[in-house]
């Protein structure tokens, strides 16, 4: 998935795993392992090599649910479509580094910091796809239903717009000056994706402007088409564009369930689709003209635990003792023994490995299934036959995950490893239509399987998914917290010296684990199997696409 947005994190339910991981050419065998922000393949080519029009073929897993990225009810499939559409602030590189995107705005900088004040001035060639300006006043009316203050706006996540005491007209309409009450260390995430005000100005606009499809954008491109019957998205030239002419004429995004993409591919039916998994690899390797592109993604699996009351994983003490039931190393192995060097799981909530900031948290959930017997002993779980009782209740526990196979295999690890000290794992697999929205989003579970897709701006993720407020969960799946991690969050993204916001931000870590928030799996390797003439398209790793230059080679 190549979400551009900065500033949060976006919940998916394919698997990111069992991916090649190599540092050498595309269509060579294993190689070592590289870093995330190392570099990236997207099969790099001067627009001038590239054929003018042509249609992209991409694969999502399920018709989005609605195409406001900002929304509750968004997820990446969404934000893979809208990000060819809507304005952003910043581009990234390979290594993670920031610039403005210049398409947008001439200029974003910090101009204050006693109050924290940052100037926004907006691109005077910027208009919305009817042809009216992009101005301060889209900017305040995002600011404002973002803020969380009016809790009939169904957001994602506050992304900082909840330190945002006021957005005021600049210089003329086409600069926004915004003041913060406090300081908020990732001011750069801010208005990451940008809605014009339309789409913000009422908590209903908020829900039904992009519910069914995307009247108004910005972008090169825009949607021009929504065919439910055939699953099919597709994208067209946007007249009213301004920057450099797109090299391709439309792009296409069809629903295909994750076992057909390949063979999608292999047909010349699409174009470039994520893989995961030796045998997706292998068969992409031998298909002619396909390639295996491969980048580290800032995305990565988990379980989540569903610890909102009255639920039978409620005690925080009874989510350590089957934590530490689970052998992540094991699922590791099994999921990537062979296609990287040094098989492990991923021991970090905020930072992948590779990113500053990393460090291994993750030692209150060691793996060790003869503590793990005896915590639940002494919690009150019994054996009784081969499943533990409490108060005539049964520990069995609801895995529920997106059908797949490489979920199913992490899913039956866990089973078996927990079927050893008593605990029962029930696997239970959707389709990615209402996943979210009727299964996860509601609480329908004990224990959730997906992937979070990150940003090179990781510490957003922390009020989003971690915080915990009864009254506004966001992305809090599964409605765990305390007050005292909220209190160290609020302190974490207070802090505008980046090295202490790290040194918070890992003390946050220690704390999700040992609540046992959820559990981190593995980081995504990212390979992308890729048809040969595609060019400037691929495995981006922490990078932005420039979707101008994307096309076909001459």
């Amino acid at each position: 998935m190549r979400i551009r947005s900065v500033g949060f994190r976006l919940a998916v339910p394919i698997a990111a795993i069992g991916l090649i991981l190599s540092g050498c050419s595309a269509n060579n065998g294993h190689g070592g392992d590289i870093a995330i922000g190392s570099n990236n393949q997207i099969n790099a080519h001067d627009p001038s090599e590239l054929r003018d029009g042509g249609n992209l073929r991409l694969q999502i897993s399920a018709m989005p649910e609605i195409f406001n990225p900002l929304h509750v009810d968004s997820d990446a499939d969404a934000g893979e479509v809208v990000s060819w559409t809507l304005p952003s602030t910043f581009r990234s590189d390979a290594a993670g580094k920031l610039t403005v995107d210049n398409n947008f705005y001439t200029d974003i900088e910090l101009t204050g910091t006693n109050p924290q004040v940052v100037t926004y001035t907006i691109n005077p060639k910027a208009v919305w796809s009817d042809g009216t300006p992009i101005t301060w006043e889209d900017l305040a009316s995002q600011a404002h239903a973002q803020s969380g203050r009016d809790p009939n706006y169904q957001i994602a996540a506050t992304s900082g717009f909840d330190r945002v005491a006021k957005v005021e007209r600049g210089v003329d309409d086409r600069q926004a000056v915004v003041t913060f009450n406090k300081h908020y260390a990732e001011w750069q995430g801010l208005f990451g994706l940008l809605l014009p005000k339309v789409a913000t100005a009422t908590p209903q606009a908020f829900d039904d402007f992009y519910r069914n499809g995307m009247p108004l954008s910005a972008g090169p491109f825009m949607v021009t088409n929504i065919d439910r019957a055939q699953n099919r998205i597709t994208l067209g030239r946007n007249p009213q564009w301004w920057g450099n002419t797109p090299k391709l004429d439309t792009v296409t995004y069809s629903v295909l369930d994750i076992p057909a993409r390949i063979a999608a591919v292999q047909n010349n039916e699409i174009d470039s689709v994520d893989i995961s998994g030796i045998a997706e690899v292998t068969t992409a390797r031998n298909t002619p003209g396909v390639q295996v592109l491969r980048t580290p993604l800032p995305r990565f699996s988990h379980f989540t635990f569903n610890g909102a009351p009255g639920s039978i994983l409620e005690d925080p003490a009874l989510r350590r003792a089957i934590a530490k039931g689970i052998d992540r190393q094991a699922i590791a192995s099994a999921t990537l023994l062979g296609v990287v060097d040094d098989p492990k799981p991923l021991n970090n909530h905020i930072y992948m490995e590779g990113q500053k900031g990393y460090q291994d948290n993750s030692g209150v959930i060691a793996y060790n299934p003869e503590q793990a017997a005896r915590e639940l002993d002494e919690l009150g779980w019994k054996l009784n036959g081969d499943v533990r009782e409490k108060d005539g209740r049964k520990l069995i526990l609801r895995d529920v995950m997106y059908q797949q196979d490489l979920w199913v295999q992490i899913a039956k690890i866990a089973q078996q490893n927990l079927a050893a000290i008593g605990v029962k794992l029930e696997i239970e697999t959707y389709p990615g239509q209402g996943l979210f929205t009727d299964i996860i989003d509601p609480g329908n579970f004990d224990i959730a399987q997906f992937s979070w897709v990150g940003s090179v701006l990781p510490l957003a993720a922390l009020p989003q998914i971690y915080a915990y407020d009864p009254e506004a969960p966001l992305s809090n799946k599964g409605r765990i917290g305390s007050p005292e991690l909220n209190a160290l969050i609020e302190q974490t993204i207070s802090e505008l010296d980046p090295k202490k916001a790290i040194e918070l931000a890992n003390q946050a870590d220690r704390m999700i684990f040992e609540e046992v928030h959820s559990i981190p799996i593995t980081q995504s390797p990212g390979a992308v199997a890729q048809r040969n003439e595609v060019a400037n398209w691929g495995a981006f790793g922490l990078a932005s696409p420039d979707y101008t230059t994307v096309g076909f080679l001459k």
